[in-house]
C-alpha cells in the first residue's frame, strides 16, 4: 500500500525520495521545496493537519540536522512523514510552514528551543529573549536564571557508544551532615 502511495507522490513531486519507515509512508524532501509540497498536500491530497514538527541531531554526520514533519489526512486517516535536511551544520535553518499550517507556529518555536533550528519566515522562532523579559521582570519581580546547559541532575560523559553514555543520575547521597563525595 505504501509503495503505491509513494509512486503517486513521486509521479507528482519528482524531487521526493522514499525514506525507510517501520510504520507510515515517509519521504525525503529538499528544503527549498518543503512549502510547495506541504501546500499541495494540504490543498490537493487532504493532508490537512500538521501533527508534529521535530528534528534529529545526527551529531558527527553531515548534514547534522534533519527536520521531521508529521502530517495527517483526517479524511483518509493516513499519516505522512516528511524529512528535510538542513544545509548548514553550524546555523541550521528550514523554511517555516506557518503560512501553510497554523500549528507550525508553536511546533517550530519548540524545535528551535530544542535543536536551535531557525525557521525562515517564522514570526518568532529564533528571537533571543532574555530571561525574564524586562517587562515581565518589572511587573512580577521575577528573578529567573536560564537553566545550565551542562551539569544538571543527570550527567553523561558523551564519549563512546550511546548505550554506554546514557545520562545517569548524579550522586546526591550527601546531606548537610555528610560531606559531598568528590
Amino acid at each position: 500500500m505504501a509503495e503505491s502511495e509513494f509512486a503517486q507522490l513521486k509521479q507528482r513531486f519528482d524531487y521526493l525520495t522514499e525514506r525507510e519507515s517501520a510504520d507510515h509512508l515517509a519521504v525525503n524532501c529538499p528544503a527549498e521545496k518543503l512549502v510547495e509540497l506541504c501546500t499541495a498536500l494540504r490543498d490537493d491530497s487532504g493532508y490537512d493537519l500538521l501533527v508534529d514538527v521535530t528534528a534529529v541531531d545526527w551529531d558527527a554526520q553531515s548534514p547534522r540536522f534533519t527536520g521531521i514533519y508529521h502530517l495527517l489526512s483526517t479524511t483518509k486517516h493516513e499519516y505522512l512523514r516528511i524529512a528535510v535536511d538542513c544545509a548548514d551544520d553550524i546555523q541550521p535553518s528550514l523554511p517555516s510552514l506557518c503560512g501553510v499550517f497554523a500549528a507550525a507556529n508553536w511546533h517550530e518555536r519548540e524545535t528551535y528551543d530544542l535543536m536551535g533550528i531557525r525557521y525562515e519566515g517564522h514570526p518568532l522562532a529564533g528571537i533571543e529573549t532574555p530571561l525574564p523579559a524586562a517587562d515581565v521582570a518589572e511587573s512580577t519581580h521575577a528573578k529567573v536564571l536560564p537553566a545550565p546547559m551542562m551539569g544538571g541532575p543527570f550527567v553523561s560523559s558523551g564519549d563512546g557508544p550511546m548505550s554506554q553514555t546514557e545520562p545517569r543520575a548524579r550522586d546526591e547521597s550527601w546531606t548537610e551532615e555528610k560531606e559531598k563525595p568528590v
